[in-house]
């Protein structure tokens, strides 16, 4: 058996040649109780480590062995139905509990990690040192292939130069975990040790990863961990390719005047070679002015991809039009097996890509496979990982009521208990998702909706159909957060509100009055911040559901102006970079933040706002000087209280606008917005017939729209 053969995901032309003495490197077999020999297995996921930007991302790689430090509450779950009682707290107790807080996230977050990091796949552990794998991009991830495939046994597979352990460890969905195995390296320092071990998925229905943790017992001497791998049964593999001998992908990147970002992801895609083994081509799609194909660069990027880049231009789609787009191709192509959408911006990690195709090759039933996002400009911090639905709200919320935004270099998963459950989701974003290309002449493509709940309605259609999403960890790109976002300061803000019901008319099966709260909380949130352009998106939104899915379709290229424009016309859509433009603010600004309530206070408060704006007759449009300086961080509504007008900093923190109350727009859009919804939820039931009879995502309908370019 040749090399190649018993490490098929090395990186071609990454890896230096092996010695003859290397070659014939001693093999160390650990046979675990109960598992079948298996004649033929295949790697599924790749040991890997940042080549750049280490300083930001090596947490989510590897970090130092720690002892354990798991919390009472791991051990006993009952523990967490009972409240805290503060009143019996004393002050040292409560130090005490900072402080231990305080050390260990400042211990996660700065130590310095004792190994170097030698290639892509291989670190040299420092003398008397411990390295452990268990972290997002590293750790295997057992119990989603327990649940979603048929494979019941991986192997471990690595070559360690050196003396020391490998110790292979075990979590449950409790996040306890325990060594399967301890195997010793007695080598000379010279010839590597190919070191196996064969795991059975068991105690793994709830959650739990597989990881390895390594020590180096020389004292003068590196132990070198190279090409480590896990390996799954090829007989369990789902997903046969007709006439070729492994699934392939096509990638869709939508892109609108991000070229050097887009650039940059193709780059990275070019540059993995085992990826580009199992890609058919990507498809570019271009929608805005500032062209990638005119980037310096682009020729050679588009050189080296050859045939693996199809590069195409339109007229701008939005994400739902670009994606589509890509997906059509690919379906008319007829030679990829899977579709990977993601987004132009997004930093992708190439083995995540992967993954995610290798996974879905074993998956008992088509699934789409999605994968985390981090955020982009904090590197170690993971927005999310696997998100559901909420068919009351009709709105989104996190998968087991996990915490938004994790840093796993404050908290890695080692000691992140409530991490290692194994996470279901109904949806995943589109900043990367896996979806097969049966499931998409299935159930057709993206709504033609511009952007905003297109990925989420795709996803919650395919489950629909019988369809899963799975967000795989270790699966992830890193991508710009949502905290310098705010739709309704935007024009998004009218395809949110539209998309959201048209997304209801589409799957919920009655209309409720929580439907009319939520539209009826979202005009007051609005007009609370005095933002009266909001209000009136949101019901045009409303406005043009109630005209049909016919006018959607018809009017979505033209849409994005007509929205535009219609903002424009409201003071608060009026901005500017330079702050000498306006007056100096009457008084200095104090955050609601420095002063909690208790959330039943926030209510009264909150109603106590609204019913003042009702009955108020202020109309402060002919100010001449703002009350206060509102900072991006605090443009919520409860720092709108007592007061008549506003500098507030755009959520980009590039500009600002100069807001001001008027009470009697805020009574009329109230008025609007309860006709309007009591309008939609009136005719829900025949709106939800029309919408769901058009097909809006049917092959037809988006053919129609391309052929118009």
């Amino acid at each position: 058996m040749n090399a190649s053969s018993l490490f098929p995901g090395r990186m071609s032309g990454k890896e230096p040649e092996r010695t003859r003495a290397q070659q014939e490197a001693v093999c160390i077999i650990v046979p675990m109780p109960n598992t079948a020999t298996i004649k033929d297995w295949e790697t599924v996921n790749r040991v890997v480590l940042p080549v750049k930007d280490q300083n930001l991302t090596l947490p989510l790689y590897v970090t130092n062995w720690q002892p354990t430090r798991l919390n009472d509450t791991v051990l006993n779950s009952h523990l967490d139905a009972k409240t805290v009682d503060f009143q019996s707290m004393n002050r040292t107790a409560f130090r005490r509990i900072a402080s231990q807080a305080v050390g260990s996230a400042a211990q996660g977050a700065s130590a310095a990690v004792h190994g170097e990091i030698l290639r892509r796949r291989a670190i040299a552990v420092a003398p008397q040192s411990q390295l452990s794998f268990c972290t997002f991009f590293n750790a295997f991830p057992a119990a989603y292939w327990r649940r979603w495939t048929r494979v019941d046994q991986v192997r471990f597979r690595g070559e360690f130069t050196g003396t020391g352990t490998v110790t292979i460890v075990k979590s449950t969905g409790r996040g306890l975990y325990t060594p399967v195995t301890r195997i010793p390296l007695t080598g000379d320092g010279k010839l590597p040790q190919t070191v196996e071990a064969v795991i059975p998925l068991t105690n793994l229905i709830d959650g739990g990863y597989l990881w390895f943790d390594v020590s180096n017992d020389s004292a003068d001497s590196t132990l070198v961990v190279d090409a480590v791998e896990w390996q799954v049964p090829l007989s369990d593999k789902q997903f046969i390719a007709s006439g070729k001998p492994k699934s392939t992908l096509s990638i869709a990147i939508t892109t609108f005047n991000r070229p050097s970002y887009c650039l940059n992801l193709l780059r990275d895609i070019a540059a993995d070679a085992t990826l580009r083994e199992r890609l058919d081509t990507i498809y570019c799609v271009d929608q805005g002015n500032d062209h990638v194909s005119d980037q310096q660069g682009y020729a050679e990027v588009a050189g080296d991809l050859g045939t693996q880049l199809t590069y195409l231009r339109q007229r701008n789609l939005g994400g739902s039009g670009g994606y589509s787009r890509g997906m059509l191709e690919s379906v008319d192509a007829g030679r990829s097996d899977f579709v990977l959408l993601h987004d132009d911006d997004a930093i992708t990690e190439p083995e995540a890509v992967l993954r995610a195709l290798q996974f879905a090759d074993y998956t008992v039933r088509p699934t789409l496979v999605g994968g985390g996002m981090f955020h982009l400009d904090n590197r170690t911090v993971l927005y999310t990982q696997g998100e559901r639905l909420d068919p009351h709200s009709v709105w989104m919320k996190s998968s087991l009521g996990l915490e938004y935004n994790h840093d796993f270099a404050a908290n890695p998963l080692r000691e992140s208990p409530e991490r290692h459950q194994r996470i279901d989701a109904d949806y995943n974003g589109w900043w990367m998702c896996l979806i097969p290309v049966s499931v998409i002449r299935r159930i057709g493509l993206s709504l033609p909706v511009f952007i905003k709940f297109d990925d989420t309605e795709y996803c919650i259609r395919a489950k629909e159909h019988g369809f899963p999403t799975v967000c795989l960890p270790g699966v992830a790109v890193w991508h710009q957060a949502w905290h310098d976002k705010d739709p309704a300061r935007t024009w998004e803000e009218y395809f949110f509100q539209r998309n959201r019901w048209i997304f209801a008319l589409l799957h919920c099966p009655a209309p409720t009055r929580r439907m009319m709260f939520e539209m009826l909380y979202g005009d007051c949130n609005a007009g609370l911040r005095f933002l009266y352009s909001a209000i009136r998106l949101r019901h045009k939104g409303l406005e043009d559901i109630l005209r049909g899915p016919d006018y959607i379709v018809s009017s979505m290229p033209g849409k994005l102006a007509e929205v535009r424009q219609e903002r424009s016309r409201f003071e608060d859509s009026k901005t500017s970079r330079d702050l000498e433009d306006f007056p100096e603010p009457a008084s200095e600004f104090v955050s609601p933040s420095s002063r909690p309530v208790p959330g039943r206070r926030l209510v009264h408060s909150g109603g106590t706002a609204i019913l003042r704006e009702l009955c108020g007759r202020t109309d402060s449009r002919k100010v001449t000087r703002p009350d206060v300086a509102i900072p991006a961080k605090d443009a919520f509504w409860k720092s709108f209280v007592g007061i008549d007008s506003a500098l507030v900093t755009t959520p980009d923190g590039d500009a600002v606008s100069w807001l001001k109350r008027d009470d009697r727009r805020f009574r009329r859009g109230i008025r609007e917005g309860l006709h309007l919804s009591w309008r939609f939820l009136k005719a829900f039931p025949r709106l939800s017939r029309q919408y769901r009879e058009y097909d809006l995502a049917g092959f037809a309908v988006w053919r129609r729209i391309f052929s118009e370019d």
